[in-house]
Formats: structure tokens, sequence, C-alpha cells
């Protein structure tokens, strides 16, 4: 009468002579179980920004080992490597040259988060350097292509080294990095390639097991299958190289056939 209410609030209990509170009902569940708008978790925000680009997640790659499997000796010619020694279900992405500059396949990526190494020509993308800038700002590896794509098999000694050397220094002045990784025109290489190499103070010479073409993976063993360790090769094309379809287009069947065969992407530098 007249004093203060000391009803409890519809839903408290007395424990131990203190009021205690039901926990709040779970978060709606849609009928397939995931939650509802408004309930987001990191993980059904990640699956829905996969969904945009056609993909599922991909598992999160190991720990790189506290050795690097591919180290360049002191003295030793440069390694020429097409896989890394790992018997981790990983794979190991790579895009040349730099000719194709789709402003989609930069967020494409940046949604993804999908490591990758850029092998760039300085005749490819002296149109437009800072479009590769936020692709290394997200991580991504910058390497060695040559400053003009020649196969180098052609050329003398000095010529290798022109070419080589001079897109280190090309490199380093756009971007501030200085490459640790080469990947010769074509593939094409010989002993004068390597030399030229160790002289412009690259770690490896990076080859390939795989490549990818507009709808279809490209393999060298005879099994026709993605193996631990696999070097992967894509380019910057677009819709004239790769009849009508498009760079992200290409990029996520080149995923999906990673993922069907029960791989995920690790970062190239992280092994070498």
């Amino acid at each position: 009468m007249g004093g203060p209410d000391h009803r409890r609030p519809p839903g408290d209990r007395l424990h131990g002579g203190r009021a205690r509170r039901r926990p709040a009902p779970a978060p709606a569940a849609s009928p397939t179980g995931t939650p509802t708008a408004g309930h987001e978790t990191p993980a059904t925000r990640e699956a829905a920004t996969y969904r945009k680009w056609g993909l599922k997640p991909f598992p999160a790659p190991p720990a790189p080992p506290a050795a690097k499997p591919v180290v360049r000796r002191p003295g030793a010619p440069v390694p020429v490597i097409s896989e890394i020694p790992t018997h981790e279900k990983i794979v190991f992405l790579t895009f040349d040259d730099g000719a194709e500059k789709d402003p989609e396949f930069v967020r494409m990526m940046k949604d993804l988060k999908v490591p990758f190494t850029m092998f760039l020509t300085d005749a490819a993308i002296r149109a437009d350097y800072p479009y590769f800038q936020p692709l290394i700002a997200q991580g991504n590896g910058l390497a060695n292509h040559t400053l003009t794509h020649p196969n180098l098999r052609t050329l003398g000694p000095d010529a290798q080294r022109r070419e080589i050397c001079g897109q280190q220094t090309k490199l380093k002045q756009r971007y501030g990095t200085t490459p640790r990784l080469f990947r010769p025109p074509y593939g094409n290489w010989n002993e004068a390639t390597r030399a030229a190499a160790g002289e412009c103070g690259l770690d490896a010479i990076v080859l390939w097991r795989e490549s990818m073409q507009i709808k279809n993976m490209q393999y060298q063993r005879g099994d026709k299958k993605l193996h631990p360790g696999d070097i992967v090769l894509a380019h910057f094309r677009g819709p004239s190289e790769l009849k009508g379809r498009t760079m992200t287009e290409m990029t996520a069947t080149m995923l999906r056939k990673i993922q069907e065969q029960g791989f995920t992407v690790a970062r190239l530098e992280d092994y070498v």
C-alpha cells in the first residue's frame, strides 16, 4: 500500500535469494537451420560472399612450415620449381603478364581473400600501373616476368640480364617492393637465364604444373589431376582472349576445379 512495488518482472526466478532472469530465446532460424537476417555470423557472411561469385568458401590452408622447403643456397644456382614439396592438399595460384585490367577481378579477390602471385611484364602493365596497387595491398605476391616478354632462349646473357634486372628495378620503383620470384616468358629458360636471375637478386625461377585455359585446366601429368604443392598458371586475360568470358568467370571456374579435387590455396611466398 503506497510502498515500492517488489513484484518480480515476468520471467525472473529466485535463486539463492536473488532474482535470476531466464535466458533470452535463441535467434530465430530459417527452415534450413541458418540464422535469419539480422543474426549473421562470420561464417554465414563468408558463405554469402562466396556464393556471389558462384563458389563455396575454401578451408583455411595449414600453417606454413617453420623452414621454407625451397631455399636458394649461398653460391648455388637459383632453384627452378614447378611445385612445392609438401604432402598437404594445397596448390598455389599465379597470374601472368598483366594485360587485362578488370576492376571486377580486384573486387573478387578482395572478397574471396584467396592468395596468389602476380608475375608482371612491364610492357603489359605500363598503361595502368595503379591497377595492380590494390591487389598488392591485399597481400598478394609481386613477381618478375621480364620487361618485354621475350623468349629468353633466343637472347644472349647480357640481353637476358637487361630484361630481368630491368624489371626488378621497374617493379621496385613503381610498387616499393623488390620481387624475389621470377618466371621466364613461355616457361623458356636456359643456364644463362638462371645465372641472370641470380645476378638480379632473385631466389627462384617459378614454372607450373597446370595452366587454366578458358573453361578447362591443362595438366602436365598423365593422370590429369592436381597434386599436393602444384603451382597453377593463369593469365590476366579478358573477353577478347577468353571467347567472350570475363577474367572473373575464368577465375571462378579455376577455383571450382581446385575445390572439386579437395584442395585449398596457400601463399607461394610462404614456401619459397
